[in-house]
């Protein structure tokens, strides 16, 4: 029998598909989702599961940015073959979040046994949805919005990339929320954050989906589940990448800081309660 049932995997590729790309934490809400479910949220096959169906997201990110990703490749590519094209900033960027990839990658590897077991708790998803509302605040607050994509250097890659530990380590920080807020706090504005998050996004998540598909497949979670789960976190993620671009051109992040503090607040109150199991 199936860890996760079909039923169970819709919820959860569309929990994935909304909050993937939103500061919200896509980990958290996956978490509390398969807590409300009396889903076992250490259990290895689970955490397979929901790392896969991240691929989903991700394809939704291919899809939406595919102009640009051509453009990065097809100058990466000329730029390798010819080292008079590596003056292109396509070249660079694409080298830049490769790099910046290399550190979340490393604690990933090392981390693991912690990742998959005293770190995946509800109690650290609802102290890291705080902790990382709290550096949302601040970014949003004191960040001078003044530098533009174009202006994205090395170090803002690697800083930027290097913040994606956070929601690593602690489910409920969110990747998103910590790279966008990182990008504001390199004076980025709310759009270029945003689109560098997208990106160094592409390899993470892909790389951590392909890691654990062994782990979802081969620890009891059967191939329809993943399947459906994944086109749904597709499909979903696809209307929320297009949604989040427009929200960020004309608004700053109050909406989701607030949203994180009361989903913190209520999942502490339900562990309190023991309505759900942490």
């Amino acid at each position: 029998m199936s860890a996760i049932s079909v039923g169970q995997s819709i919820i959860l590729g569309v929990v994935e598909g909304l909050t993937e790309f939103l500061p919200i934490s896509s980990t958290g809400h996956l978490k509390i989702a398969e807590g409300l479910m009396d889903i076992q949220v250490d259990d290895k096959a689970v955490v397979g599961f929901t790392a896969v169906i991240q691929v989903g997201a991700i394809a939704a990110v291919l899809v939406y940015f595919f102009a640009d990703i051509r453009r990065f490749v097809t100058a990466w590519g000329r730029g390798l073959a010819n080292p008079a094209a590596r003056a292109n900033h396509d070249y660079t960027f694409t080298w830049w979040v490769i790099y910046a990839t290399i550190p979340v990658v490393l604690v990933g590897l090392a981390a693991k046994p912690l990742i998959d077991g005293p770190l995946a708790s509800l109690w650290v998803v609802a102290a890291s949805l705080l902790a990382g509302s709290a550096l949302m605040w601040f970014a949003d607050q004191y960040g001078r919005h003044k530098r533009g994509e174009d202006d994205i250097s090395l170090p803002d890659a690697m800083i930027v990339g290097t913040s994606q530990i956070l929601a690593l380590l602690f489910p409920g920080f969110s990747r998103s929320g910590a790279t966008i807020s990182t990008g504001l706090i390199r004076d980025l504005d709310r759009v270029a954050a945003t689109r560098l998050s997208f990106f160094l996004s592409i390899p993470a998540l892909t790389g951590a989906g392909l890691y654990e598909l062994k782990d979802a497949v081969g620890g009891g979670v059967s191939a329809a589940p993943l399947a459906v789960g994944t086109l749904v976190s597709f499909v979903v993620a696809y209307a929320s990448i297009a949604w989040l671009l427009k929200y960020v051109a004309r608004h700053n992040f109050n909406a989701f800081i607030l949203y994180r503090i009361a989903v913190a607040v209520l999942l502490a109150g339900l562990l309190a309660g023991g309505a759900i199991n942490a």
